[in-house]
């Protein structure tokens, strides 16, 4: 029989195991799947969806997170965008004509200088809140960057569903946008449970300057 001290010591030892062995257990995660429609029941797509867990924010990045917007034709592309906080943004220019991309927005605010054939310096946003962003040279383009503290985000698509990945089953503050004059996101509270959850959101898009963007193919006015 064993000495009561490597006893005890074989109990710790097999405990310590098996908590190790706890925490490499993947945490559960479920996804939420988000409808997006204006007030007559038409999918609208380009609509910014996140979601802010209810207990506190979400745990930061163990890597700066990039993400890339284009000009294409004098047409910022993505027109839309939802990014994380932090998150570095490279500038390419696929046209050849030069660009001089710009913010005033208070989330962030800077000038890239004229540049064609290259890239513009890489921008890190790194606060929270809408970034318009223009063109010096071309009053027409525009773009809306939506820069949030939770890596639980997406945007609608043609359909208008976006899909949300690995959250945590929990309570969570869902935050709807669509392209309008001010930025103020509609929200929900949202459970998602462990099998997942779905959410349908109704907006007022008739200020919105992307009407193009709606389906009138499936408006039921």
């Amino acid at each position: 029989m064993p000495k009561p001290k490597i006893a005890a010591l074989t109990c710790i030892l097999c405990a310590a195991a098996l908590l190790a062995a706890l925490a490499c257990v993947a945490t559960p995660a479920a996804n939420l799947m988000v409808t997006v429609t204006d007030l007559h029941g038409r999918p609208l797509s380009e609509a910014v969806v996140y979601a802010t867990p209810a207990a506190g924010p979400a745990a930061a990045p163990a890597r700066v997170p990039r993400a890339m917007i284009d000009q294409v034709h004098k047409t910022f592309v993505p027109l839309v965008s939802v990014i994380r906080t932090g998150t570095e943004v490279r500038f390419p220019n696929s046209d050849n004509i030069r660009h001089s991309i710009y913010s005033f927005s208070p989330a962030k605010v800077f000038t890239a200088k004229l540049y064609s054939g290259k890239e513009a310096a890489p921008v890190i946003f790194d606060k929270p809140g809408l970034v318009v962003l223009g063109c010096n040279i071309h009053d027409q383009m525009v773009a809306w960057v939506v820069v949030v503290d939770t890596p639980y985000l997406g945007k609608t698509g043609a359909d208008g569903v976006a899909e949300l990945k690995e959250l945590p089953p929990g309570d969570y503050q869902l935050r709807t946008w669509y392209p309008a004059p001010t930025f103020e996101p509609h929200i929900d509270p949202v459970h998602v449970a462990a099998e997942g959850a779905e959410q349908r959101v109704s907006l007022d898009a008739a200020s919105s300057p992307l009407p193009a963007l709606q389906d009138p193919g499936k408006a039921s006015p």
